[in-house]
């Protein structure tokens, strides 16, 4: 079975619903708002938003996905054939996003050293595109959505090869450091010994973290002011024309009523002197 990003959106807009702890309240496996945002981007990737038992979940997510992600890896899951999606909770709308040991992607690459063995086997794939999928708690009740956005990579993130031009460049100055002994590591480094007992180790770690979409995307729309949940997706319009016909002529047939679909331009990430042609989707919870 298939799915992709436009019918993700009609299913939440057919859902109707924000209040994302009291939709999971019955299962003791969703305690947090971070967990039930994971399910939530599932639920309405897999169209399992009314299905109450997890278990029952869990089937119908192997039907139209080819990975489920752990916290310490990106993507959080994978669609069957489709995108790659990694889900980001913050509590403020003008939060910067914290990406941790994992800097913006434009593109998911399968030969990357972040990712399990597992998502590199989970289908025979080399390129993916990436949403990133970030969701602002409601500040007066935070078991309650107030923004979600559902951004492509390629929208927000520069080159993989801008970021680890910089990452490679603090991995070569480690390396240069003189009479510290180094072991093999995935993070940007690790000192064996430092002290002359040689019993302390310094773990260097990235960091990485990305400006809001409400900040970066100011001059196509405005903040989320209101107390009604609204959702933001955008995407380049070479991607949207991507997406079968039907589902396109589906998407707009339902947006003429309920949602807007508009076309705009976006600055390249790559060189913000040039634009993009884009699609902005905005939805407004009654």
């Amino acid at each position: 079975m298939s799915t992709n990003i436009l019918k993700a959106i009609l299913n939440l807009v057919t859902f109707n619903r924000n209040d994302l702890m009291q939709v999971y309240s019955s299962s003791n496996r969703i305690n947090s708002m971070g967990i039930a945002l994971e399910y939530f981007l599932k639920d309405i990737f897999c169209n399992s938003l009314n299905v109450s038992s997890i278990n029952n979940k869990d089937k119908i997510y192997g039907e139209f996905l080819s990975y489920i992600g752990n916290q310490n890896n990106p993507p959080d899951f994978i669609v069957s054939g489709g995108d790659a999606v990694e889900v980001k909770k913050i509590e403020g709308l003008k939060n910067e996003i914290a990406l941790n040991s994992s800097y913006p992607k434009s593109k998911l690459y399968s030969d990357s050293d972040m990712l399990t063995l597992a998502c590199k086997k989970c289908e025979k794939w080399d390129i993916k595109d990436i949403i990133y999928s970030i969701g602002v708690l409601d500040a007066s009740d935070k078991t309650k959505l107030k923004t979600l956005w559902m951004i492509y990579g390629d929208c927000y993130a520069a080159n993989n090869k801008v970021y680890e031009r910089i990452k490679n460049k603090i991995v070569e100055g480690v390396k240069d450091i003189n009479d510290v002994e180094l072991s093999e590591t995935k993070e940007l480094g690790r000192v064996n010994q430092v002290d002359p007992m040689g019993i302390t180790n310094l773990r260097i770690r990235g960091m990485w973290a990305i400006e809001n979409p409400v900040k970066v995307f100011d001059y196509i729309t405005e903040c989320n002011k209101n107390n009604k949940f609204t959702l933001f997706a955008l995407m380049r319009n070479s991607k949207y024309q991507s997406f079968p016909k039907v589902d396109r002529d589906e998407f707009e047939k339902a947006g003429r009523d309920i949602f807007s679909i508009a076309d705009v331009k976006i600055k390249n990430p790559d060189n913000p002197a040039k634009f993009i042609d884009a699609k902005l989707v905005k939805f407004v919870m009654n």
